[in-house]
């Protein structure tokens, strides 16, 4: 009774078009007073308790980063790279979409920051040079969904969180699977420009051209080393990295591209600011909704009907699976992870995957929603800045859809792709 009534109001309330934190609050609300002895003060108690963290404070300021280096002019010497290494190769502009999109997501933590930022520049650029204006989109809009998992990572920042999981060793644990998701689509992007004759810039660098790219890119790229450098160093912890992280964005864009004015600035805040807020009210009502599950026993449950349906790993964890790219086609990731994490994670423990394992696969899981509708938020941010109808980047993503889950399946079944840097560096 108590679950079908949390969960059903949930998705009534989505389907009508209630935001999710809205929906997440008001289920919760419902489920206390027609279900529970609870106070519905427990809903603005847990929201308000789960908000005061300290490891939270990770996500506001790489927030605060991503945008800062957005404006003061990193993405486009990102891109510059890009062009140097892959942009002569058939469907060049495809591959260096993927490729800027990779090294952006080493510096903004979040996919749809990645696709604005990316995807302002290359969509128009594909567009002009005769891409089809789907394929430009969806390629940007699924290359942006790395920025779930190369670090730094606000999904895995909440997963840490949630799971009382080292949010460093999840940093690492995602690097290998984000770089062979990008690899990935690069090779399929090559292989859809051959066969519709996408061609790429036509200029073959020089390695002169690739080491002025590589330098002039150069404080752009110090962030990750400096990030994880400075967490595995024993200098900062992963909160600290962030704030350390916005600071060096803002004196790389202002004191050495100089191209971050005080209105860049302002802006900037503003936008951190507003992103930041309609994160901690999912935050804030997820946790509250988390709760409900927990206090009810819905978590032991839900796991005891998973594990009795099978004792073999691979089966419950292809479940599980399952059940998160079902999930991320309806809720965004932030709210997914604080919900399903108390539910899934002993689950996994239980049947012998490491949590840090679990946390690379449920985010990859998570991070395939942004490109599968009808949430697809990545989908959504490269329509509005490509200026693409909407149906046909869902056409055009499917193939990239499909390989993002066979990568998914491979590190799902392979551990040592998520867990080799985390070992080398424990």
């Amino acid at each position: 009774m108590t679950i079908a009534m949390l969960v059903i109001s949930f998705f009534v309330f989505l389907f009508i078009g209630v935001p999710i934190a809205v929906s997440l609050g008001l289920s919760a609300l419902i489920t206390i007073v027609f279900a529970t002895d609870l106070n519905t003060s427990i809903i603005v108690q847990q929201g308000f308790n789960s908000l005061n963290s300290f490891p939270l404070m990770a996500i506001p300021f790489f927030i605060l980063a991503g945008v800062l280096m957005g404006k003061g002019g990193v993405s486009s010497r990102l891109l510059d790279l890009a062009r140097a290494l892959v942009g002569f190769l058939a469907g060049g502009l495809a591959m260096v979409t993927v490729t800027a999109s990779m090294f952006f997501s080493a510096i903004s933590g979040s996919g749809p920051a990645a696709v604005a930022a990316i995807g302002s520049f290359m969509i128009p650029s594909m567009k002009k040079n005769n891409y089809g204006h789907g394929f430009a989109a969806a390629i940007t809009a699924s290359s942006g969904s790395m920025g779930v998992l190369i670090p730094p990572s606000i999904p895995f920042v909440m997963y840490g969180i949630t799971g009382s999981v080292s949010i460093g060793a999840l940093f690492l644990a995602g690097i290998i699977p984000g770089i062979m998701v990008g690899v990935s689509l690069m090779i399929l992007a090559y292989v859809i420009s051959k066969k519709e004759n996408y061609a790429g810039t036509g200029e073959v660098p020089t390695l002169k051209d690739v080491s002025k790219a590589f330098w002039n890119a150069k404080w752009a790229l110090l962030v990750p080393v400096i990030i994880l450098g400075g967490i595995y160093g024993g200098f900062f912890s992963p909160t600290e990295s962030a704030a350390v992280a916005a600071a060096y964005a803002f004196l790389i864009g202002a004191f050495v591209y100089r191209e971050l004015k005080w209105k860049d600035i302002y802006d900037s805040f503003a936008e951190a600011a507003l992103i930041n807020a309609t994160t901690v009210i999912i935050i804030g009502f997820s946790i509250s909704f988390a709760y409900v599950l927990t206090i009810e026993q819905i978590p032991v449950t839900i796991a005891d009907f998973i594990t009795g349906i099978s004792e073999s790993p691979f089966v419950i964890l292809l479940i599980m699976l399952v059940v998160l790219l079902i999930v991320g086609m309806f809720i965004d990731t932030i709210s997914a992870i604080v919900v399903l994490t108390p539910i899934l994670l002993p689950i996994a423990t239980e049947v012998g995957v490491d949590p840090i394992h679990f946390g690379v696969v449920m985010v990859l899981s998570l991070a395939i929603g942004f490109v599968t509708p009808p949430l697809g938020v990545n989908l959504f941010v490269a329509s509005g800045v490509g200026n693409v109808h909407f149906e046909s980047i869902v056409r055009a993503a499917i193939p990239m859809i499909i390989v993002m889950i066979l990568c998914l399946v491979l590190v799902a079944g392979i551990p040592a792709l998520s867990m080799f840097l985390p070992e080398i560096f424990e």
